[in-house]
């Protein structure tokens, strides 16, 4: 989706609750002058029931997990409760004038509807500043790399210095042409034993190194990523199994940046091998002479 058409759906949206709003203010209003508000108390009452739910929504947008559900859940109970005050409104017609009067002919439910009208400025200032205090508490949790994780011992990494491709474990004489992967915006390096120009040796065998252009990454080489982060995949729950804590399929896709269905496909390839019957060794010769 372009940015015109987020644009259009952030308005729209911003119209249809401004207009949502002066209609539940009206009712609200009068339910508040209803319990003993008065003029000034009764015109800010709408703006505490459905502000808070304004602001409950941007918090679920912006939380995750528990506080997550927390914020629906309060959501939920003042969309119910400020649902609740103009339904009522609307069978009471003698409310509009903001008079003190009861909402109900019958005892309990005027009571229940005075301790639902008087408990929600009680409830915006608690749940409003607890929805506030998670959201700057708030930390997003590192996702894991899915093309390069922690656990990936080959292929070739930059060197934070110099930009160079460094491989792990390479050894001296080891160049980046050696790990099979393509390394793009690496300066050439030639090998010692490469022959010197000029010294009477034919060097047509030598060619001269290509700076490929690679706008994005090329389907191999992504197949060739996706293929190690499942071996790590199945590396780590092999191990898990092997100290007795087995990972589950939903944790072992969210590790990996996953879902649980390509986890659960890593652990039965893991399954798979295990049932595999141990194939027989070669004998070994001994080396030992006989007599």
């Amino acid at each position: 989706m372009n940015r015109k058409a987020k644009t259009f759906l952030v308005v729209a949206l911003v119209g249809v609750v401004g207009m949502a709003f002066r209609v539940s203010w009206n009712a609200l209003r009068d339910v508040a002058g209803t319990v003993g508000a008065d003029d000034a108390a009764a015109a800010l009452y709408p703006f505490v029931v459905d502000g808070l739910m304004a602001l409950a929504l941007v918090a679920t947008l912006a939380l995750t997990g528990r506080d997550r559900r927390f914020a629906l859940r309060v959501l939920a109970g003042y969309t119910l409760a400020s649902l609740s005050l103009n339904y009522v409104h609307g069978l009471v017609p003698a409310m509009r004038t903001g008079q003190r009067m009861y909402m109900a002919d019958w005892a309990p439910a005027n009571y229940v509807l005075v301790l639902l009208a008087t408990s929600l400025p009680v409830g915006a200032i608690y749940f409003g500043s607890d929805l506030v205090a998670k959201v700057l508490h708030h930390h997003h949790e590192p996702v894991p790399d899915a093309a390069y994780g922690d656990g990936r011992t080959e292929g070739v990494r930059l060197a934070s210095d110099g930009g160079q491709a460094v491989s792990e474990g390479a050894g001296p004489d080891r160049t980046p042409e050696s790990t099979g992967l393509p390394v793009y915006g690496v300066p050439a390096q030639v090998s010692g034993r490469t022959p010197a120009s000029g010294a009477g040796e034919r060097t047509s065998d030598v060619q001269r190194p290509r700076t490929p252009v690679r706008p994005t990454q090329s389907k191999s080489f992504d197949e060739a990523e996706l293929e190690r982060t499942r071996q790590r995949a199945e590396q780590t729950y092999a191990e898990s199994l092997t100290a007795g804590s087995p990972i589950g399929p939903a944790a072992l896709g969210r590790a990996f940046g996953f879902s649980e269905g390509w986890g659960r496909k890593r652990i039965k390839a893991v399954e798979a091998r295990r049932a595999e019957p141990a194939r027989q060794k070669p004998p070994t010769v001994s080396a030992v002479a006989h007599g």
